[in-house]
C-alpha cells in the first residue's frame, strides 16, 4: 500500500497551492479519502474528506470556502486545492485512506497514511 503526496512548498499569504496524492495497493474506488494536517506542537486535524465516489465532501470550518478536495478514480489520485492561504495553514499535510469492504459479516476496514508534505505560508 502506498499513498504518496506531492505539491507542498512555500507560498506567500493569500497564495495558492495544489496538493496531490497518488494511491496504490488497495481498492481506491471504494475508499473514503481525506487530507489531514499537523502543525508543530499541535494535534493532527482533519482538513477535508471526500466519499469514494466523490459525490460528498466535508471540510473543517477553518478551511471552508478556501480549500477544495477532489479525486480522480481513474487515476487513483486525490487532490487538495488550497487558496487564500494564511500563515496558520502552515503544517505537514497528510493523505489518508479508509479502505472498507467485504461481505456482510466479514467486513474489513483498513486505514492508510502518506508520509506527508510540508506547506509553509509566510511572507
Amino acid at each position: 500500500v502506498q499513498l504518496v503526496e506531492s505539491g507542498g512548498g512555500w507560498v506567500q499569504p493569500v497564495g495558492s497551492l495544489r496538493l496531490s496524492c497518488g494511491a496504490s495497493g488497495f481498492t481506491f474506488t471504494l475508499s473514503e479519502m481525506s487530507w489531514y494536517r499537523q502543525a508543530p506542537g499541535s494535534e493532527r486535524e482533519l482538513v477535508a474528506i471526500i466519499s469514494s465516489t466523490g459525490s460528498s465532501t466535508n471540510y473543517a470550518d477553518s478551511v471552508k470556502g478556501r480549500f477544495t478536495i477532489s479525486r480522480d478514480n481513474t487515476k487513483k489520485m486525490v487532490y487538495l486545492q488550497m487558496g487564500s492561504l494564511k500563515p496558520e495553514d502552515t503544517a505537514v499535510y497528510y493523505c489518508n485512506a479508509l479502505d472498507v469492504g467485504g461481505p456482510p459479516g466479514a467486513e474489513y476496514q483498513y486505514e492508510y497514511w502518506g508520509q506527508g508534505t510540508q506547506v509553509t505560508v509566510s511572507s
